[in-house]
């Protein structure tokens, strides 16, 4: 196999460029509109698919499943809902819908099939709808009567078997949404609102349903003329101050493998919404990351939300023989690993043998978690491919960084093409929390430039990129800098000009 060789400067700027070619399946967006607001996007299934993208509240986001670090005899699964919340996005803020099933399957045995179903179910409640705010003055406990829209959720769990229920068993009632957190004047204490809305459940495990900072990071300014047109678009989580609502389980490992006899759970979440005759339409569905975002194609993306992954061998030819490296081959220029690309069917749908591979396994796109690996000490980013097998492909941390995992992965990583490409953020900008539900606490809608970024950080990374441009002309690179910079000096002095004119009219 060839190995790909890079320079330190042509690494620190052109896995930037290929992730940008990840994050939009190798589009060369011409013609897009810059924008220094926050706006449509995708990431790892945040609007991932045409139908879904306009139903924002039944869009799964992310799924993540690990061993948990403070309590490994127990396994947590956290579910995103709700795409790019700005925090300040009143007057009704972020609620789970109420006409909605947010699931999240569990599969023991490896046949495809859940074994274990638990489902959350909400319900809205107003204390007066006299007036249009969502809360009347400080809140500082989940039932403050200042608080004047909440939301509570029911779980139930069902026990299924060859896809049928064969019981159902309601483990949670009438339990508190932690609600957005709208700013410092309304939400003085968010991180006690965040405790009282953790439940303990009967099983010894534990429950939390709110909002929470957006855990996924990478940097998605591709779409603005493929990262600003001269790369000086690189490096920022463009996810940075984007709420999500999330939902959070907690439950012994031995009550989730079952009696299968053997540690590896497959994990997803899905959402079904009532449909007009009173039945439920199943319209949204997440397992491992990125696999509907840029593995199955736009024609198919609709009917995979619609599916399960006990069909997912209709999706299989998108994993053997993948878009993206030929796209990545088109445009720059690194040869494409040969298919069929049995090394993706391992990673994304089989599992990886001797880590997380269940015995008999049938081929499905869902997030597979060997509970036996403990937790790591001090936990790598890179997951497996750096030797830390506690993490991604093996289940999802918080902390684990999926794109660049994928990105060397899809680029032949496994196949003994090394590379060390990636998108530039290789963390979260919250710290995660180190005990249940360890999100981090959602923006508050005080912080109004959050999602958007100051001026400094924008003037930053003009200045990153011209230390880390690739290695071709540098000096070209940062006299384009220096003549955008001009320009905005001349059109400063331009409105200065116009804004004498004007008042020596007296118009201002």
């Amino acid at each position: 196999m060839t190995t790909v060789k890079w320079s330190a400067r042509g690494r620190a700027s052109l896995r930037a460029l290929i992730c940008g070619a990840l994050a939009a399946g190798g589009l060369a967006a011409a013609g897009v509109t810059t924008s220094l607001a926050p706006g449509a996007a995708n990431a790892s299934s945040h609007r991932e698919a045409p139908l879904i993208s306009g139903q924002p509240q039944y869009d799964n986001t992310d799924v993540y499943a690990f061993v948990s670090p403070d309590k490994p005899d127990t396994t947590t699964i956290v579910a995103n809902w709700l795409p790019f919340e700005e925090p300040a996005g009143g007057p009704n803020f972020y609620r789970f819908a109420h006409d909605a099933r947010y699931d999240i399957h569990i599969d023991s045995d490896g046949d495809a099939q859940g074994d274990l179903l638990y489902r959350w179910t909400f319900e809205d409640h107003v204390r007066n709808g006299d007036t249009f705010l969502h809360n009347t003055g400080p809140v500082t406990a989940l039932d403050d009567p200042d608080l004047n829209i909440t939301q509570t959720y029911d779980i139930e769990l069902l026990r299924l078997r060859n896809q049928h229920v064969i019981s159902t068993t309601k483990i949670a009632e009438d339990v508190p949404v932690a609600p957005s957190n709208v700013g410092k004047a309304s939400m003085p204490d968010c991180a006690q609102l965040r405790e009282q809305a953790i439940r303990q459940l009967p099983d010894g495990g534990a429950a939390f349903a709110g909002q929470a900072d957006d855990p996924f990071f990478l940097d998605l300014r591709v779409f603005d003329l493929l990262y600003g047109g001269d790369l000086s678009e690189v490096g920022r989580d463009t996810l940075k101050g984007y709420n999500v609502n999330t939902i959070a389980l907690q439950v012994p490992s031995d009550h989730i493998r079952q009696s299968a006899g053997q540690p590896v759970i497959g994990v997803w979440s899905t959402t079904h919404r009532r449909n007009a005759s009173g039945g439920w339409t199943q319209v949204s569905r997440l397992g491992m990351p990125l696999v509907n975002e840029v593995v199955v194609p736009l024609k198919a993306k609709d009917s995979f939300n619609a599916s399960s992954p006990w069909n997912d061998a209709d999706f299989l030819p998108f994993v053997t023989g993948p878009e993206l490296p030929k796209l990545i081959e088109g445009i720059y220029k690194i040869k494409a690993p040969a298919e069929p690309r049995n090394d993706l069917v391992s990673v994304f749908l089989t599992g990886v043998k001797d880590l997380n591979q269940p015995p008999n396994v049938r081929p499905a796109e869902a997030l597979r978690l060997n509970t036996a690996i403990p937790p790591s000490a001090a936990p790598k980013r890179l997951g497996v491919l750096d030797g830390d097998n506690a993490g991604f492909p093996n289940g999802r941390r918080l902390t684990d960084d999926v794109i660049d995992i994928s990105l060397q992965v899809v680029e032949g990583e496994l196949l003994g093409q090394k590379n060390d490409l990636g998108d530039a953020v290789d963390a979260n900008d919250q710290e995660f929390g180190d005990r249940f539900p360890y999100v981090a606490l959602p923006t508050s809608g005080s912080d109004g430039t959050s999602a958007r970024g100051s001026r400094s950080q924008l003037e930053g990374g003009a200045t990153e990129l011209t230390a880390s441009a690739a290695g071709g002309d540098g000096t070209l690179l940062a006299a384009s800098l220096a003549a955008a910079g001009a320009g905005i000096v001349l059109v400063g002095l331009g409105l200065a000009w116009w804004r004498m004119r004007r008042r020596g009219r007296g118009v201002l």
